[in-house]
């Protein structure tokens, strides 16, 4: 039972990032894993439901990377870019954050799904701050700009790099990064 849950909502979160929240159906999920509507209902009887377990999901997914990073690297420079270069080959097969999904279709949300929406994107942006505070601490960050407004301008031009590689289909990624490590320094 806990596998059928699991599946719909990886199937759901791959949907989500192909589709957004809204464009997708209890119909998508029934017809590619081949069960009844009804099944999907069972775990999750309404779609706010759903989209609450893949937030949660998501919020597990992002503490993990951010505790790994911190264990994996001990050297402070490369924990944001691991941080962040782990977070993009996550998405490059899809190539929009789940999590830009959402916000995209924000207002369109019920208002427990939104809070927890706003909630995994403060989160996403905590870690970040935290990361870049670390660096600018030890010196390695010489960027006048305030610690947050440089994780958010990093966060902004990444996913939205991603965002111009699946409409134009270049990969801006290797330049995004090439731009804002010479940004930071």
């Amino acid at each position: 039972m806990d596998n059928r849950r699991s599946q719909i909502i990886e199937l759901a979160l791959k949907l989500i990032q192909e589709k957004g929240y809204v464009a997708f159906s209890y119909d998508d999920i029934s017809k590619q894993l081949g069960v009844t509507k009804a099944s999907i209902h069972y775990h999750f009887e309404r779609k706010e439901d759903l989209g609450l377990a893949i937030c949660d999901h998501i919020e597990q997914a992002l503490a993990k990377l951010f505790v790994s990073t911190e264990s994996i690297s001990t050297i402070v420079e490369e924990q944001f870019w691991h941080y962040i270069s782990k977070r993009v080959e996550k998405l490059r097969d899809i190539e929009i954050c789940p999590i830009s999904s959402f916000q995209a279709n924000f207002e369109s949300l019920p208002a427990h799904l939104q809070q927890k929406v706003q909630r995994i994107s403060q989160m996403e942006l905590d870690f970040l701050v935290q990361l870049l505070s670390k660096e600018k601490k030890a010196g390695l960050i010489r960027s006048p700009e305030e610690t947050q407004a440089l994780a958010a301008t990093m966060l902004a031009c990444v996913k939205g790099s991603l965002q111009y590689k699946r409409v134009l289909g270049n990969d801006f990624v290797p330049q995004v990064f090439s731009q804002l490590k010479r940004i930071l320094n």
